[in-house]
């Protein structure tokens, strides 16, 4: 028999089950943006965040069994109130550098929108997503 005909059997290995949490269209004011007219005065941008996070075998409605929305909520008003960010891109990486310090979260999806840039464009942003095995 040839040896690459031969055919190894797969562990059985149960796939991890995991769930999104999410935040839509948390706007906060934020110092943001290259020109000067931006370092002057703060500008609202909205921030969406859709996080897969591994899920514990057994929630039994203990929220210390799930990763807390709340607290990657305090952790992003955290990153926006510690002073003047020049990029979008900056404050989503930043955003989801937060996000990953919970080692149960596996990637997160960060996008973030300047709101009043344009008037003619709702708005102006950037969009990224970072793993734990990218990290």
């Amino acid at each position: 028999m040839n040896p690459l005909e031969k055919v190894m059997p797969l562990p059985n290995i149960a796939p991890a089950r995991t769930m999104r949490v999410f935040i839509r269209d948390l706007v906060l004011p934020c110092s943001i943006g290259i020109h000067q007219h931006e370092r002057l005065a703060q500008q609202r941008v909205q921030i969406n965040v859709e996080l897969t996070c591994l899920e514990h075998p057994a929630i039994n409605d203990d929220v210390d069994n799930v990763v807390c929305y709340a607290t990657a909520v305090m952790g992003i008003k955290a990153v926006v109130a510690d002073g003047h960010i020049n990029l979008v891109e900056t404050l989503a990486e930043r955003v989801a550098d937060v996000c990953l310090a919970d080692h149960r979260v596996l990637c997160a999806k960060i996008r973030i929108d300047k709101l009043d840039v344009f008037k003619e464009a709702y708005s102006v942003g950037v969009e990224i997503e970072r793993s734990r095995a990218g990290r």
